[in-house]
């Protein structure tokens, strides 16, 4: 498996949910032991300057937090993008760390079909505007070493298009949207064959009050012989031993009893959350 995350460089440096998972990219039972993040890095996000965007030079910064390596390469370079991937790649197998690729490169054309960069940008829009495109670079550049011929290179770009074409004809004959294409995978048990959703009858999850009195004793002991507890603490286990006695359940013993009944099956449980540790709610 090889975990990638896409983003944008404006996204990179301002999405407070980047930072957060370099935060947990090494943690116990969070860690995906290393996750290639690529960044498309157009050098304006949507229509800000990168200075008037980030405190930083570069939009990966944030990822120095956590020590990833970072490769910045020019994306009109295709075989040094290939190269720096491939790199990437063998350090996330071999070493299960993030790693990142910032492609730096430009947007030909607007954020969108609405905008037009030339009102907020036009000293970069005229640059951009005299580039050769990168597929026009390299394909002339193939074709000078020999390595294709131009009637190759125009076969490939005509089959290309072809295919989009095609797609394009197809999308026109479809009348009905079926919700279950859309999913990563089918559901079976989810929605029935034209996408409809089933009724929803949820399987019996009870367990015997057996089960139910032995995890709240184990809830409401000590597991260490002779070991020395806060009288707090004390107070509030001898309660919890109570209520099991007393078959009574407030909401943590509630809580206990269904995380343990997990636990029983061999399931493994990580809680989150601020309190979780100390258990405070």
């Amino acid at each position: 498996v090889m975990s990638i995350l896409l983003h944008g460089d404006a996204a990179f440096a301002g999405q407070g949910v980047v930072y957060e998972t370099f935060h947990l990219s090494d943690l116990p039972s969070y860690t995906t032991n290393g996750t290639i993040h690529v960044v498309v890095n157009n050098q304006i996000g949507f229509t800000t300057d990168p200075r008037m965007a980030r405190s930083s030079p570069y939009p990966t910064d944030v990822a120095r937090v956590v020590n990833a390596p970072i490769f910045h390469v020019n994306a009109d370079d295709p075989e040094a993008v290939m190269y720096v991937c491939n790199v990437a790649a063998e350090w996330r197998n071999t070493f299960n760390k993030d790693v990142v690729v910032d492609l730096v490169c430009y947007r030909r054309r607007g954020h969108n079909e609405m905008d037009e960069p030339m009102f907020t940008q036009p000293l970069m829009y005229k640059q951009i505007h005299k580039q050769v495109p990168v597929l026009k670079k390299y394909a002339d550049k193939l074709i000078a070493d020999g390595t294709v011929t131009l009637q190759e290179f125009e076969e490939e770009i005509a089959k290309y298009d072809r295919i989009c074409e095609e797609a394009y004809a197809r999308s026109k004959d479809n009348k009905i949207l079926h919700i279950k294409h859309w999913l990563d995978s089918p559901w079976p048990g989810f929605f029935t064959v034209d996408g409809e959703p089933k009724s929803m009858s949820c399987p019996p999850t009870g367990i015997s009050e057996e089960l139910l009195t032995h995890i709240g004793n184990v809830a409401s002991s000590v597991p260490v012989k002779d070991f020395k507890i806060h009288s707090g603490l004390s107070r509030i286990l001898k309660a919890r031993s109570e209520m099991t006695k007393n078959r009574v359940v407030d909401w943590a013993l509630a809580e206990y009893m269904a995380f343990g009944s997990v636990l029983k099956e061999g399931i493994h449980v990580r809680l989150s959350g601020q309190d979780v540790e100390r258990g405070t709610f």
